[in-house]
């Protein structure tokens, strides 16, 4: 598929201003002079809001409440203490209300989860962890719109990983989320394998004896803010020249990108009140709006420029 073929381009896109912009910026960059190498055709995208559903709280969260219930059943006294008396009551609310107050610039609630989280993952295998996630994958829910989670991935925006790749572009993921709970499932839901999933992550340490990677009970970093172009440079190497985010969080993300002679950066705005998908919200992403203007990033609404949100389950 070429960047000229607009009719099978981006089906689930509507015809506007925001779906030309992709199309021409990508026949800029594969046509004519000022095509740029196929090595450089770096593309990064945010995954939680950008790549697939993240309210009422982030699948990862989902799958941490799971682990913290069950760490509650064996010892009661936990369930007394948040984050594990938020996940035995199941109190959306207050998990939810920390993403938004990090989001915000405080941290102090979702410093509570990392220990929590620490908790339960300390001495964990890699292999066995990753185990444990694809189980979670297989069976889980969405828990608002009770679909698999390989159905609330939005459909529009995996037509546009396509659509890069099909024109030479290698796609990357880059997000506040843990790498190691995103690699299980990138390659299937997303087409992009795990060496090219960049995310927060927990300590690791090697054991001689049992010949295993394992997590401490330490955190490394958090791939998020002005740490996102860090890890990019850290890891890729180069600056991209296309990225795709929808919060606070992937600011300095798109402005990076836009270092580059020639680029493109989208951001989501979940402003759809048709019921097709997410319930409209902005919390979490009122700094990226407010600057969207100022350094020129194309908005994509929801609302407006995806015809569809989600895979049909029947295709």
């Amino acid at each position: 598929m070429s960047a000229n073929d607009t009719v099978r381009a981006l089906p689930s896109w509507t015809d506007g201003a925001t779906r030309d912009a992709i199309i021409d910026f990508v026949a800029s960059v594969t046509d004519g002079p000022g095509a740029v190498p196929v090595e450089e055709r770096v593309a990064v995208f945010d995954n939680d809001g950008t790549l697939w559903t993240e309210k009422p709280m982030p699948t990862q969260l989902h799958f941490i409440v799971q682990q913290w219930a069950a760490a509650a059943a064996a010892d009661p006294s936990l369930a007394e203490q948040q984050p594990y008396k938020a996940a035995v009551t199941g109190d959306l609310a207050w998990l939810g209300g920390a993403v938004d107050k990090h989001y915000a610039g405080d941290d102090s609630d979702v410093k509570v989860m990392i220990g929590a989280i620490l908790g339960s993952t300390a001495d964990l295998g890699v292999e066995q962890y990753a185990a444990m996630v694809a189980d979670f994958y297989r069976d889980a829910r969405h828990l608002t719109l009770h679909r698999p989670y390989a159905e609330v991935v939005y459909q529009p925006m995996v037509e546009l990983l396509r659509y890069l790749e099909a024109n030479g572009f290698t796609n990357y993921i880059v997000s506040g989320g843990d790498r190691d709970f995103m690699r299980p499932m990138t390659a299937d839901y997303y087409g992009i394998p795990p060496e090219r999933v960049i995310g927060s992550a927990l300590g690791l340490g090697y054991d001689e004896t049992s010949n295993q990677v394992h997590y401490h009970a330490t955190f490394d970093f958090m791939d998020d803010g002005p740490v996102k172009p860090v890890r990019i440079w850290t890891r890729i190497g180069r600056r991209p020249i296309f990225a795709a985010g929808n919060s606070n969080g992937d600011i300095q993300m798109l402005r990076y990108t836009q270092g580059s002679a020639q680029h493109l950066t989208l951001l989501v705005h979940h402003d759809d009140d048709t019921g097709r998908g997410d319930t409209p919200y902005d919390k979490g992403a009122e700094q990226a709006l407010a600057a969207a203007s100022e350094h020129d990033f194309t908005v994509v609404s929801v609302a407006r420029d995806w015809a569809s949100v989600f895979p049909d389950p029947a295709a």
